[in-house]
């Protein structure tokens, strides 16, 4: 595990979508870090300043879901809100469950009924089974739903809302929580590295000779509001999407002497999954339970462009892979003098 250590003020949360702070989507704060550990600060809009032609920009394509959802089971009189973490191969989900109210208060988020055989009703026809507590995380469940495929996505749209974490100050509407280019339903939560990108800024970024790529990695959740557990990182399982249009333009790349900058940790996360021993990316389908740390070698990445990740974040552990510690440290004190924004609608660090 990562040895970074640095105190988060409460106000360097990001509490509100950059347009609601009155900003541009791409006027976000971007700090550049070099291999070496040097910094320089600019705007998200400048970041061709630190790119050049031939390079490449990978980019997550999932849409996120609005994946919290509340159901109530009828013979209990019990009501639950249902936090959607990863769905399975056989169309169940695991999901978190939690008792409604108020959620910061720790010692109730898990104190009301909760059993397999529990029946939630969540309105306008849908309902689920709870089946049965996850082998490998103790705080999910396996829950079946009543609807499959489209039936339940349009469902999760009717009657769920993004998932909310307390430092967010407000229910934004789900297109606060989606990037201009995703396109492939499935993230429980944003993968907001790329939130802040715009189709002129893309554009612009095209007309400069950097290309740009998409594969889908379905994000699970980054928290399951159970401290202890969620300082174990327990390595949840994604599903990703590797095109064959993908892994040519990142071969070739790559062969050509670009680099191939993964937009997101869940990027690299994908990348790295089906990279073979000559480094050559797969087209490919499947899950992942990768962990990478400062002891796995990139071999599919060159840079990463990724929000600003907490002291206790997994995340952290994988900014290792690209700087050692002793690079990350002075470079995330020196983002807290510089009033960086942190979470999902935060600044950005892009690492080349």
């Amino acid at each position: 595990m990562n040895t970074l250590s640095f105190t988060l003020p409460d106000s360097l949360a990001a509490k509100a979508p950059p347009e609601r702070r009155g900003l541009a989507r791409d006027g976000v704060k971007l700090m550049v870090l070099g291999r070496d550990g040097s910094t320089q600060h600019s705007r998200f809009n400048q970041i061709d300043r630190f790119l050049r032609p031939g390079d490449l920009l990978v980019f997550n394509a999932s849409r996120t879901l609005p994946a919290a959802l509340k159901g109530c089971d009828r013979t209990t009189d019990s009501c639950l809100e249902v936090r959607l973490a990863h769905r399975q191969a056989d169309g169940s989900w695991l999901v978190l469950l939690l008792c409604q109210g108020d959620l910061q208060q720790k010692d109730k988020r898990f104190a009301c009924p909760m059993s397999a055989g529990m029946q939630l009703d969540f309105g306008q026809g849908l309902t689920a089974r709870i089946e049965a507590r996850d082998d490998r995380i103790p705080r999910l469940w396996r829950l079946s739903f009543s609807l499959a495929g489209t039936a339940l996505m349009d469902k999760l749209h009717q009657l769920g809302e993004p998932i909310r974490y307390s430092y967010v100050s407000a229910p934004w509407d789900l297109d606060y929580y989606q990037t201009v280019y995703a396109r492939v339903p499935g993230s429980v939560e944003m993968p907001s590295a790329g939130r802040a990108f715009t189709w002129q800024l893309l554009f612009q970024l095209k007309q400069q000779g950097i290309d740009i790529a998409h594969i889908v990695l379905h994000t699970g959740l980054s928290s399951y509001m159970d401290d202890a557990l969620d300082q174990q990182h327990p390595a949840s399982e994604e599903e990703y999407f590797i095109s064959e249009q993908a892994a040519e333009k990142i071969n070739r790349t790559r062969q050509q002497g670009g680099r191939v900058i993964a937009v997101g940790t869940t990027v690299v996360r994908a990348l790295e999954s089906v990279a073979d021993s000559h480094a050559r990316v797969q087209t490919a389908q499947g899950r992942t339970r990768l962990i990478i740390t400062a002891e796995h070698s990139l071999k599919a990445v060159d840079g990463l462009l990724t929000g600003m990740h907490e002291p206790e974040a997994s995340h952290l552990d994988l900014l290792t892979a690209f700087l050692p510690v002793d690079k990350l440290q002075p470079a995330y004190e020196e983002a807290i003098r510089q009033n960086y924004l942190w979470h999902e609608f935060g600044d950005l660090n892009l690492i080349v």
